[in-house]
């Protein structure tokens, strides 16, 4: 959500003619993230979140849009595309792809209590069991592929631990993926990075859940393991704290019980899950691209989070 391609009022103001939306009142570039440029705009007719997308293509984008609107209609609070008048809600602006969204009430919570992670797993089950009916497919575009591709260009850069670190758990996730077990996972598409900065809550209502521009079909249970490993952990030293953990999991499965080979899995999805942002992060910080407010993550905090994951395969298993 980083600024790369920075637009001014006037261009915002003609862009938005394609649109019955009224007059733009304000703009303001949003600096967090790493993927696209994003704004806030605010109208006479609302407020509203523009998005230009620096990444994905035009081919791409109506999974994400469309998944979206697929949502909002079952009812759960994400951010709906705004159709211009032409009843299309993929448009361009400074020859990029870009979109026009509802912009949620609400706050992020980065300091969540048990409350705030029973709310995220009762919205993550209703939109697993919503998604079921979703009619479009498209790979999750950061899963395993991704991070074997990515990975030989990493390796040079990192130290010799962190090298071991990297392929050792490269094989192991590729010999859970190749499994049958894994093959007879549940899955649709789904958010892929529900962090607890992509959450809002108004008092101590969850409001919505924004950023679904790294959706993609994967399993149910890696979606699971990826809020989990952010809204129910320590944050200095990656391991769970037990109430939130134990909050998230018993909301989750008042809504969708996880199934037996979904809770012999888990540990794995975890390490999976903290994998994948692992390499991204570290992708970000050695291959990185210009931005006027690019603010890359720490990949040191992913690492410290699947060593943790690691130990605690080795020593229990999660679930009892």
């Amino acid at each position: 959500m980083a600024v790369f391609t920075p637009v001014s009022v006037a261009e915002v103001e003609d862009w938005l003619r394609a649109f019955d939306v009224g007059e733009l009142s304000e703009l303001q570039g949003i600096g967090s993230g790493i993927e696209n440029t994003n704004y806030f705009v605010t109208t006479t007719g609302g407020r509203y979140v523009l998005t230009l997308f620096e990444r994905l293509g035009a081919e791409q984008l109506p999974f994400y849009l469309d998944l979206m609107h697929h949502l909002a209609r079952h009812g759960i609070a994400v951010p709906d595309p705004i159709p211009a008048r032409d009843t299309t809600v993929l448009q361009v602006l400074k020859g990029k792809p870009a979109a026009l969204v509802t912009r949620l009430r609400g706050h992020s919570v980065l300091q969540p209590q048990p409350l705030h992670c029973a709310r995220i797993g009762q919205c993550m089950a209703r939109m697993h069991l919503a998604c079921r009916d979703f009619p479009s497919s498209q790979p999750n575009l950061r899963g395993l592929a991704w991070q074997q591709a990515t990975a030989p260009a990493l390796l040079p850069r990192l130290e010799p631990a962190q090298r071991h670190l990297l392929q050792a758990e490269l094989t192991h996730q590729a010999l859970i993926a190749a499994s049958p077990e894994y093959a007879a996972l549940p899955r649709s598409a789904v958010h892929a990075d529900l962090f607890r900065d992509n959450a809002l809550f108004d008092g101590d209502t969850l409001s919505g859940v924004f950023d679904w521009y790294f959706a993609g079909v994967d399993t149910w249970l890696f979606d699971l393991a990826v809020a989990l490993n952010d809204w129910c952990i320590d944050l200095a030293s990656g391991a769970f704290d037990a109430a939130r953990r134990a909050a998230l999991l018993e909301a989750y499965q008042g809504v969708r019980p996880l199934h037996p080979l979904e809770r012999e899995l888990l540990p794995d999805a975890l390490r999976a899950a903290a994998l994948r942002f692992w390499v991204s992060r570290l992708a970000d910080l050695h291959l990185p691209r210009d931005a006027q407010l690019l603010q890359p993550h720490d990949p040191a905090h992913f690492e410290r989070v699947l060593r943790q994951r690691q130990l605690e395969t080795r020593l229990r298993p999660l679930l009892g």
